[in-house]
């Protein structure tokens, strides 16, 4: 088994002096006990064509557990992304929130469930109340990803993995109630041919006044998920499966006023609502041959989303995509083999309510090398998509990672160019614009080179990677018509997005482990002026603490954030920094038994008033209390 050490970035208790005194009670300070070596277990990641052991994946990348995801009480998938480096969350209110991956645009990372894309047409993911029930990890890539995954991974990747259940029967259940309710349950049922999965979460938080108004309608967000998979082995290495998700959201939000002279007066306490449906779906075959030598896979993905304003006509799109992945193992079957081609094939139509006279397709090529020579493993990728309604765009990657040989010390780089295609308004106009049908994808180049080493004989370890990104072509509106009567043209010059993320881990006793995440991110339009809403200056800090012989835990999340300009749709109309501000959660859990967990968590433990946007406020603290059952 290989030994992977994962930059996993969590974050801290206010308590600093509890993991003091138990590191001095314990007798167990570095100088009077050395530490022995931990290993652990082996993490497969989804980073290419095929999957890739991540100790061996040149591209950066954090992992968030199952475990980790319950011991922090992160409850929606926003919460937990918060604490990845090179990952910013902003948002003009929970129901409005934006990823940004190394300082890129909203729409230049790729949301995906499944594997299956969460947005469909030319929208990008909004988290709102994206719940963390019933998901098995979160990867996040950061760098271009459009060679495996097409545009709008131009900046990174957030693939949610859900849970799926071991051999048996198994069910479990778990409910909450606080600052809102929240309630899910899972079922599954597997055999050495397959299984079948369902899920099902609901939660209303209840919300806060966006408008920061004591008295205030609350802006809340009701949201269920149903989730239902299943995979069977047809015959000898062929298995047929699918997957579905349906999700059905209402959320509140409040209004601006456009004379507004102050932040206090741009955010109105107004009864906006909005619907919101999603669903994702997935059918595939798998078949291995040639002794597994080569392998295929195919499937036929649909994404369908609809968003309905104040009771109006909804706004809808849809994704379709054929995919079509061959991996053949040059020195031996694909699961054990050194040297790997891939061939990828997909053919994608989407379409948007916009402009239902008009669709996108594009057809897609796509290669992958990847060999693993002793301590040193490569990846190489290239993808040509032939666009029917706009520029073609060849895409390539790089990826090395070496383990420097007797040392605790990975060495990871990597290196290629992202696309982000036209939206439907850029191309055909709409909201009382004009397309501009000649547009090309924005283009984003980076490259990322970073260190990652072991210490304290293995029990900690520290990752520092520095990236580099240019964004050209960017889509622009215009309020003066080209000559061709456009409104949006491509934009001459660079956007450049520099910056380190450090990630580190150290497990301080058996019962003890510390984690610290920091991002330093320096974001610039091609004209100079600053990128808004990408904070200069992220921290986050942690601690895990179990108790009672393991049945209980105890963690703890700081996060600092500084550095974070955004427009002011008020007064002066500039472009100004907002307040720095540090918040703080504590979670806590106890077994009662083998089949029975008791939870509580305090989010905003210090009821700190802050902002992510001029004028929206945030939520203040809140407590919840939660039961957990398996059997």
């Amino acid at each position: 088994m290989k030994r992977t050490y994962l930059s996993i970035p969590l974050v801290l208790l206010p308590a600093v002096l509890l993991p003091v005194a138990a590191m001095g009670q314990q007798g167990i300070l570095p100088e009077t006990a050395p530490p022995e070596t931990v290993v652990l277990e082996e993490i497969i990641i989804s980073g290419g064509l095929s999957p890739i052991a991540a100790d061996a994946y040149g591209r950066a990348n954090s992992v968030l557990t199952a475990d980790q995801i319950q011991k922090h009480g992160f409850r929606t998938v926003r919460e937990a992304l918060e604490y990845v480096p090179g990952v910013a969350i902003t948002g003009a209110g929970d129901s409005n929130t934006q990823i940004r991956i190394r300082g890129a645009e909203g729409n230049h990372t790729l949301v995906l469930i499944d594997g299956v894309r969460a947005a469909a047409g030319d929208s990008e993911y909004f988290l709102t109340g994206l719940e963390t029930a019933n998901i098995d990890r979160i990867e996040v890539l950061r760098g271009p990803q459009s060679v495996f995954y097409g545009a709008d991974a131009s900046a990174g990747v957030i693939n949610i993995i859900t849970r799926k259940g071991a051999t048996g029967t198994h069910a479990g259940t778990a409910v909450e109630i606080g600052a809102g309710w929240g309630a899910s349950a899972y079922a599954s049922t597997r055999n050495e041919r397959g299984g079948v999965d369902f899920s099902v979460s609901a939660r209303d938080d209840q919300g806060y006044d966006y408008s920061g108004d004591p008295g205030g309608d609350k802006d809340g967000i009701r949201r269920r998920t149903l989730g239902l998979a299943a995979d069977y082995l047809i015959a000898d290495g062929v298995k047929l499966g699918f997957s579905a998700r349906r999700v059905d959201e209402e959320y509140d939000y409040d209004g601006n006023s456009w004379t507004a002279q102050t932040a206090d007066q741009y955010v109105i306490d107004s009864n906006d609502s909005a619907e919101r449906d999603e669903f994702t779906g997935q059918i595939y075959l798998e078949a291995q041959t040639l002794n597994g030598r080569l392998s295929h896979r195919l499937s036929f993905d649909r994404t369908r989303f609809s968003l309905a304003q104040n009771g109006g006509d909804a706004a809808k799109s849809r994704t379709d995509s054929w995919k079509y992945r061959a991996i053949y193992g040059i020195d031996g079957p694909v699961d054990a083999a050194n040297q790997t081609v891939s061939f990828g094939l997909e053919r994608k139509r989407d379409e948007n309510s916009v402009a239902t006279d008009q669709r996108r397709r594009t057809n897609s090529v796509a290669l992958e090398y990847r060999g693993s020579f002793d301590a040193l493993d490569v990846q190489a990728g290239l993808r040509h998509d032939d666009n029917d309604v706009f520029k073609n765009a060849t895409t390539w990657s790089l990826g090395l990672s070496y383990n420097v040989p007797n040392t605790g010390v990975r060495l990871h780089a990597s290196a290629g160019k992202g696309v982000v295609n036209p939206s439907y308004t850029e191309l055909f106009g709409g909201f009382g614009t004009i397309g501009n049908p000649d547009l090309r994808p924005e283009e984003n180049r980076g490259f990322d080179l970073g260190v990652e080493a072991q210490f304290a004989g293995g029990r900690g370890l520290i990752d520092v990677t520095y990236f580099h990104d240019d964004l050209e072509d960017e889509i622009t509106y215009t309020g003066v018509p080209l000559a061709n009567g456009a409104d949006y043209y491509n934009e001459t010059g660079t956007s450049k997005r520099r910056g380190v993320e450090i990630s580190g881990r150290y497990q301080a006793t058996d019962d003890l482990a510390l984690g610290a995440s920091y991002t330093y991110l320096h974001a610039r339009n091609n004209d100079g002026s600053v990128e808004v809403l990408r904070p200069r200056h992220e921290l986050g800090l942690s601690a895990d603490y179990s108790f009672a012989a393991g049945r209980g835990h105890l963690a703890g999340d700081l996060r600092y954030v500084s550095g974070n300009f955004d427009n002011q749709y008020f007064g002066t109309y500039g472009t100004k920094e907002l307040p720095s501000y540090t918040v703080v959660n504590l979670a806590v859990g106890y077994d009662l038994n083998e089949r029975a967990r008791i939870t509580a968590r305090v989010t905003n433990l210090f009821d700190k008033e802050y902002s992510e946007t001029w004028g929206y406020a945030t939520r203040g603290r809140a407590a919840y209390l939660g039961l957990e059952a398996r059997w």
